[in-house]
């Protein structure tokens, strides 16, 4: 499989995760492909249905990443890997985060011809 996160970058993060040795709760040993799970939702803005398989079952990723957001661990860790200057370059937007109007699709605007009150007079 090929891996979004480098190395480097991976070890800057890993013990800001939850999950590791003196954590309550249960030991995580796959933070590594949930972060890269993560990421591959990021990249291609495919529903978290469409998650692929071997990342595991898209509904146990979606509320570990939904409860890792609550918690603020992916502001830390986005905080950490923007000292980055590479890094910082990349931009991941979510639909959840920017919204657009129903008009702003591109379809041409349907405006009715009136005639104003006025020149309907004459």
């Amino acid at each position: 499989m090929r891996t979004l996160l480098r190395n480097e970058h991976w070890k800057r993060i890993e013990h800001m995760l939850p999950g590791k040795m003196g954590d309550p709760g249960g030991r995580a040993e796959d933070n590594r492909l949930f972060v890269e799970a993560v990421l591959w939702i990021s990249r291609t803005g495919a529903p978290w249905r469409d998650l692929p398989e071997h990342f595991g079952h898209w509904n146990s990723v979606y509320q570990r990443f939904a409860r890792w957001s609550k918690s603020g661990v992916w502001q830390r860790v986005f905080m950490e890997l923007s000292k980055d200057s590479e890094f910082a370059q990349r931009v991941y937007l979510d639909s959840t985060i920017v919204r657009a109007h129903q008009h702003a699709a591109g379809a041409v605007k349907k405006t009715a011809h009136r005639r104003s009150v006025t020149r309907a007079a004459d």
